[in-house]
């Protein structure tokens, strides 16, 4: 893909290398996210399909995006709130465990640890040697006793892939429940919702889905599409576009994953620019993404070379992610320094982690270099 800088409100003389921390907005986003707040100005001029017509569209875009089907989306809020929908509808028998990795992100370990104490189960965290992939280290470790395999596409902090097909095919041989997060991969890499068969998978829109905080979804497999919703809303119901009978309470919810559905998930402002962003994603191409991300990540690890930084091979790690190992002697004020030269990464134990998207250009890599080096050298 072409440099696509001028969609986004990005100086020249910045080179933000962070999407794995937040994406910017799009101009396009922002304007969209503008225009559905100001339809609260004038909230006469809203009726009851305004309610459920920005989500419906929503989970259209997401079956796309997904491979999958709009019937089996939820809009949610954030990861937790997903993957305590998870947690609520699948069960741990006593004695078996919930396999996550090591030093997965918080809000897809603490929910489990919660789980299986409740459960009398157990959290069994899974390592790899240098060099292993980390779905060889997760395959072996699925058996007989596994309840649930939590774990997501892409590591938050080495940026190491997991092969999602395979490790749902060992999942699925021991009768084990997957549940997985794409907050780090989905929009920057492909992913088939019918090839891996998750059982819930969740992501958050503000990094690779280039939307606004405080949005995400849920895909529910129609397997648990009779399952239990955290809250009891008033628009995961059967019949609840009929605002007149509101107060016929029905027990009967929404038919598919649209009984998962959080609180006034119809958000007038964030909806209209969560569409936007998905929109451009899908225009664009995921495939096309994922490898103008694996050009720019080629070549800002030749840089970080150089600098006698050295990150893991292409085999192991995601195209949109490069996660650099530093010396002992990196100064603990690394991000402090390389800011002051207007290079924003993020730095997460000993690892620099740097995930750069379609806006960034040559020059973006070179002062990347630049700051690296003398950073490193200082």
């Amino acid at each position: 893909m072409d440099c696509q800088r001028h969609l986004f409100d990005m100086p020249m003389d910045v080179a933000y290398l962070d999407c794995a921390f937040m994406s910017p907005l799009m101009g396009q986003v922002l304007a969209a996210g503008r225009s559905g707040l100001a339809r609260k100005a004038q909230p006469w001029k809203l009726g009851p399909d305004d309610f459920f017509a920005d989500a419906a569209l929503l989970r259209a875009l997401m079956a796309r995006l997904m491979h999958a089907r709009a019937e089996d989306f939820a809009l949610i809020p954030s990861v937790s709130y997903g993957l305590a929908v998870a947690a609520q509808n699948l069960p741990v028998p006593q004695g078996k465990h919930i396999l996550v990795l090591a030093q997965q992100f918080p809000s897809n370990v603490y929910i489990w640890r919660d789980k299986a104490r409740r459960c009398h189960g157990a959290v069994k965290t899974v390592s790899r040697r240098p060099g292993q992939s980390w779905s060889e280290a997760i395959v072996p470790a699925i058996g007989p006793q596994t309840a649930i395999v939590a774990v997501p596409q892409v590591h938050w902090i080495d940026g190491g892939l997991v092969d999602l097909a395979a490790v749902g095919a060992a999942a699925r041989r021991h009768g084990a429940a997957l549940v997985l997060d794409l907050t780090q991969s989905l929009g920057a890499l492909p992913f088939d919702a019918a090839a891996v068969d998750a059982d819930f998978t969740v992501a958050a829109c503000y990094k690779w889905l280039l939307g606004p905080y405080s949005t995400g979804f849920l895909h529910v497999a129609e397997r648990h599409h009779q399952g239990q919703p955290l809250e009891q809303c008033w628009h995961n119901r059967e019949a609840a576009k009929d605002f007149a009978a509101l107060t016929e309470y029905r027990d009967a919810l929404a038919p598919g994953a649209a009984r998962y559905d959080a609180g006034e998930s119809s958000n007038f402002a964030l909806l209209p620019a969560v569409k936007a962003a998905l929109a451009q994603i899908l225009d664009w191409g995921v495939e096309a993404i994922s490898a103008t991300c694996a050009e720019h990540t080629a070549h800002l690890a030749a840089a970080a070379r150089a600098c006698g930084l050295e990150a893991e091979g292409e085999r192991l790690r995601a195209p949109h992610y490069l996660s650099l190992t530093l010396p002992e002697s990196a100064p603990d004020d690394m991000l402090q320094r390389l800011r002051a030269r207007n290079v924003f990464v993020s730095r997460r134990g000993n690892r620099l982690r740097v995930t750069p998207h379609v806006w960034v250009n040559d020059a973006d890599i070179e002062r990347f270099g630049a700051a690296l080096k003398s950073v490193i050298a200082a």
